[in-house]
């Protein structure tokens, strides 16, 4: 088990500052990844209020003791018996010298802001995006130690299922097989639904694990991810089965893991999102396979599985000290499949370090 330090004070701190800086009294947080972030609690139903004179906790009757054990007394906790939004009304207006109110706009309903406006008509709200997750960004110690442990959790799972992979059996039944060995050895949960596409399949990047049996001498491409204390990891392997890799098999393989191995080794907090993606992008493309790299480099990872920054053509922002991101470059051909390799970095003050395995030879499983 990852033990996280109590870090909740300095990143109210840090949220406050953020704050200041957008000209807002407070931020009304429903991103339940950000309100974990912020506070501990781990159930799924709460609102934030974030306010320069205390966080107040809103949640309903199910999480009475969850909310004391996890929240404690970083924030004013508020029980309610069903609409957490009708306290949050009433608690805002306890309060002096409120004016303006930051809400997230990626997440909050359109209901939801109807809601706030109408009910609280003396604050005036203001959409922000992102300055939770900004903070999120820059991982702490033990942050970064949690997605190394999934990660290693996710690898040693992985050892256990592949010398079980048979031709013929079915993709779901071997991700059923690699589920189950993650939890057994303590993942909390799964951070996104497990992918195992073969043959033909393996080309669709983010294929849904179907019925379709796994044939002889063809591409399985498996993408999965491990939840320890929270926090995610997240890999990619790609393997032949039942055979040896033919020319092409080989030829492709070698290019991914080429591109990924040069970006894993350079990669650099201080470069920008753009930069990093092509550190692999440009070797795939020089062998005439850019067009058949269409995703981005990778995403970063912590709380969620996909968070920022990104590593990513759009992406002209600097990648921050002691983020931790995925770097997984991939080439996929349409009625023939696709390689994908992926490991989860952090990028400490003095580069990249790999946080999952890094085995990524070639696996021919007979």
């Amino acid at each position: 088990m990852v033990v996280v330090a109590d870090r909740r004070d300095a990143r109210r701190a840090a949220l406050l500052a953020s704050m200041d800086a957008s000209a807002i009294d407070g931020l009304v947080i429903t991103h339940l990844p950000n309100i974990r972030y912020l506070t501990g609690f781990s159930g799924t139903s709460a609102v934030l209020a974030m306010l320069r004179q205390e966080s107040v906790f809103c949640s309903d009757f199910r999480y009475r003791t969850q909310a004391s054990e996890e929240v404690g007394d970083v924030a004013r906790i508020e029980i309610v018996p069903s609409d957490v939004w009708e306290r949050l009304f009433t608690v805002l207006g306890e309060y002096a010298g409120i004016g303006t109110v930051g809400f997230e706009s990626h997440v909050l309903t359109i209901e939801q802001r109807s809601r706030l406006e109408k009910q609280a008509p003396r604050i005036e709200f203001e959409p922000v995006v992102g300055l939770v997750e900004r903070l999120r960004e820059q991982k702490d110690p033990e942050e970064i130690a949690a997605v190394g442990a999934a990660a290693a959790l996710a690898a040693d799972a992985l050892k256990a299922v592949l010398p079980t992979v048979r031709v013929g059996e079915r993709e779901i039944e071997v991700a059923g097989r690699l589920e189950h060995e993650l939890r057994a050895r303590g993942s909390e949960w799964h951070p996104f639904p497990t992918i195992v596409a073969s043959g033909p399949r393996s080309a669709l990047p983010h294929a849904r694990t179907s019925q379709r049996p796994i044939a002889k001498g063809e591409w399985l491409l498996l993408d999965f991810g491990a939840q320890v204390g929270g926090y995610c990891a997240d890999m990619t392997r790609t393997m032949v089965v039942g055979a040896a890799a033919d020319e092409q098999q080989q030829t492709i393989y070698d290019l991914v893991r080429e591109a990924q191995r040069g970006a894993t080794e350079h990669i650099r907090s201080g470069m920008t999102g753009r930069e990093a993606d092509a550190l692999a992008r440009e070797v795939i493309s020089a062998r005439g396979f850019g067009d058949a790299f269409g995703h981005s480099l990778g995403h970063g990872l912590g709380l969620e599985v996909h968070e920022g920054p990104r590593l990513s053509r759009v992406n002209e922002k600097p990648l921050p000290s002691n983020a931790v991101v995925t770097i997984e470059p991939g080439i996929y051909l349409e009625g023939w499949g696709g390689v994908r390799i992926e490991d989860d970095v952090h990028l400490s003050p003095d580069g990249g370090v790999v946080l999952s395995d890094g085995d990524t030879e070639l696996k021919e499983l007979m």
